[in-house]
């Protein structure tokens, strides 16, 4: 059985909303682990997909995305954390922020472990999937554009006059990433990147 129309839909988003609900997750555990309470204090240290979910950034970007252009942009409800009460500063940001897409990396590895267990069927298509999207929000969440967790990786590390220059762009961040996505700036680069991590999966 070939996975299709609506069912295909449908897998596709019980793998993004797991996969979603992960990477938040672990935003919010790792920053109490480092001290912050914040996330924790919000409801976001939880595996409940709604306490995760954004109506305009989960729900409606994508649907407008889906119907005018022709693929999906989300996100989700961004993890608050107080860099004051993070032990190691930029450092335990950096933490925080690289916990989200190693989770999702995590994730692809055991389901691509999983993949060689099941060999095909149903069960392989959906492993399939579930590898890929988790492969893609790992690369796309590492590129170093704010509010993306590659920035603040970047940050932690990064000279003053970048650090500088990071803070003034960061508000139109997200207006940066729609723009390079619907004029292909990202382009062969991250799918190159995404093959790249894929064939590195056992």
């Amino acid at each position: 059985m070939e996975l299709s129309g609506f069912l295909l839909l449908l897998v596709a988003i019980v793998c993004i909303l797991i996969a979603m609900v992960v990477h938040e997750f672990m935003h919010a555990y790792v920053g109490y682990r480092l001290g912050d309470t914040t996330a924790r204090d919000e409801g976001r240290l939880s595996l409940n997909p709604m306490r995760h979910i954004d109506p305009f950034t989960t729900v409606l970007l994508p649907a407008l995305a889906w119907v005018f252009f022709g693929f999906i942009v989300l996100a989700a409800k961004p993890v608050p954390f107080n860099p004051l009460r993070v032990k190691y500063r930029e450092f335990g940001g950096a933490l925080i922020a690289a916990a989200g897409p190693f989770a999702n990396l995590a994730l692809a590895i055991v389901a691509a472990l999983l993949y060689h267990v099941v060999a095909g069927g149903l069960p392989g298509q959906v492993l399939a999937i579930f590898i890929k999207l988790n492969v893609a929000l790992f690369v796309f969440n590492l590129i170093p554009i704010p509010p993306l967790d590659g920035s603040r990786i970047l940050y932690a590390f990064a000279p003053e006059p970048v650090q500088n220059f990071m803070e003034r762009i960061e508000p139109y961040g997200f207006f940066i990433i729609l723009g390079l996505i619907l004029l292909g700036g990202f382009g062969s680069a991250i799918v190159g990147l995404n093959q790249f991590v894929l064939n590195l999966l056992p």
